[in-house]
């Protein structure tokens, strides 16, 4: 009977703890959301500090514009009335976008175009920048944002392995064709998203395009660090053009782009969970961008990377002279506008 009864209660309290661990769970999880959601709107509201017409007359290219950081970059920007050129892939999820930004965006409110850009083929930037040419009488800002992230091996158009090809080839050729444009435009602005995965990646000059291994997260490293290098190199080469260029990381995001990351089911409702507490919204991700696409702030800095609209300081390896030029020669070789 005492063997029974003290069973019963054991099984009790132990029902009773694990009712508290779960209630404290949700409450505390309801508070942190709660305080994020507090802290996000506090955040999101920085936008707002700009003046209502500040990109008023200027016109601005978004890579990737059609979900994540740069969906809400473009509607920020077309919000501040800036003639807004989202630059995507796929066509259709990109027009759909575009009437989303609109929706939301109020009355006095900007243009939105939108031009296919596939950076996965060199020929489609191509077209895309002459098109560009053709039709625009100036760009004052070029936004780099268009990204992929550990993705099965495959290759681009070209036979590039595609983060190596998407993150840097596409974009050093898309800016390298606009440039003059951007120069006819100064004081102009090139901004270009990184990410602090960059601390874990090298240039492996021996195999660049990955034929003898690839590794998905070290390409994905590799890509971004070379981003940054990348913005050393042409910030050194614009001086004194009146066209400026800077990097960004932006910090943990809730976007696509981490689509070909698997996470076990089991797994999946926590990570859900722990994204909405504690990564940025994308208009949280959006605000460094925008920043410094139009601040006056950084009006006639160059060569710099910013994570939440501050300076960030860069390992030695991103800040390498001899590897940028390196890199920037062996780029315009790939990319065909060495001759």
């Amino acid at each position: 009977m005492w063997s029974t009864a003290l069973t019963r209660t054991l099984s009790f309290n132990t029902a009773l703890m694990s009712a508290a661990v779960i209630l404290a769970a949700v409450l505390g999880g309801g508070v942190l959301l709660i305080a994020r959601r507090i802290f996000s709107r506090r955040k999101a509201l920085r936008s707002l500090s700009y003046p209502a017409s500040l990109m008023r007359g200027k016109t601005v290219i978004v890579t990737g514009a059609n979900s994540g950081i740069g969906k809400a970059t473009a509607a920020e920007l077309l919000k501040l009335q800036a003639r807004v050129i989202m630059a995507c892939r796929d066509r259709r999820r990109a027009e759909e976008a575009a009437q989303d930004i609109k929706n939301q965006a109020g009355a006095n409110q900007g243009e939105l175009v939108v031009k296919n850009l596939d950076l996965a083929s060199l020929q489609s930037v191509r077209s895309f920048c002459e098109e560009v040419i053709r039709e625009e009488p100036r760009i004052d800002v070029l936004i780099n944002n268009a990204g992929l992230y550990q993705c099965p091996y495959s290759r681009t158009e070209e036979g590039y392995e595609m983060q190596l090809g998407v993150n840097l080839l596409g974009h050093y050729l898309l800016t390298n064709l606009l440039l003059d444009l951007l120069k006819q435009s100064a004081p102009s602005r090139i901004v270009v998203v990184s990410s602090k995965l960059y601390k874990y990646g090298s240039i492996n000059f021996e195999d660049l395009n990955s034929e003898q291994n690839y590794n998905k997260a070290f390409c994905y490293s590799q890509s971004k660090l070379a981003n940054l290098l990348f913005t050393r190199e042409l910030a050194r080469r614009l001086d004194g053009t009146g066209v400026t260029v800077n990097a960004l990381t932006p910090g943990i995001v809730r976007t696509r782009l981490g689509r070909h990351v698997n996470i076990p089911l089991l797994i999946k409702p926590l990570f859900l969970l722990v994204s909405w507490l504690f990564f940025k919204s994308p208009l949280e991700g959006a605000q460094t961008p925008l920043y410094l696409a139009c601040s006056p702030e950084v009006e006639g800095v160059s060569g710099k990377c910013f994570t939440n609209c501050e300076e960030e300081q860069l390992l030695s390896k991103a800040t390498d002279d001899h590897t940028a030029k390196r890199l920037w020669d062996l780029s315009e070789s790939m990319v065909g506008l060495r001759r």
